[in-house]
């Protein structure tokens, strides 16, 4: 059968149009296809049914490897990790490094952090500032040494300098 556009060569791709509830069927050739922007190539997968079986026992070996894993502090196994999602302490980092740098790499997509760093606030280091946490000072004394009076007035200088 020849292409239903081109009319020259043998028509290999059949193409279902729908268009405004009408069905309309095209006889293509892979040129008039892929001007159509229709995909004609398929790469066919090749299978190796004892390389793929070899391979996936491999890859089950070591992941039940790495389950089995336990750090030499706390006792603390990979699977323990899996089903608390807690480390056990701080060697577990080391220890199931690889695991958790995986883990990260499919939440968060990266292993490495790229996001800002924090940056505590600054400091106040106004005039009134200083005040304020001398009078503070004063008034956690004055509370200690049970001086109520003392402490009232404080508190209240305090407050009027908010």
């Amino acid at each position: 059968m020849l292409c239903d556009v081109c009319r020259e060569k043998e028509a290999t791709v059949q193409l279902t149009q729908v268009v405004k509830g009408e069905v309309a069927l095209l006889h293509l050739c892979p040129r008039c296809a892929a001007e159509r922007g229709v995909e004609t190539t398929m790469a066919v997968p090749q299978k190796n049914l004892l390389g793929d079986f070899l391979h996936q026992v491999q890859a089950q070996s070591h992941v039940a490897s790495l389950e089995a894993l336990e750090c030499t502090s706390c006792g603390m196994t990979m699977r323990d990790f899996r089903s608390t999602g807690r480390v056990g302490c701080a060697n577990c980092y080391v220890t199931f490094d690889h695991s958790l740098r995986e883990l990260l790499r499919r939440v968060h997509g990266s292993a490495k952090h790229v996001g800002r760093l924090y940056e505590p606030p600054a400091l106040d280091l106004s005039p009134r500032s200083s005040e304020a946490v001398i009078l503070r000072d004063r008034l956690r004394r004055a509370i200690e040494n049970e001086e109520f009076e003392l402490a009232a007035s404080l508190r209240d200088q305090l407050k009027g300098m908010e």
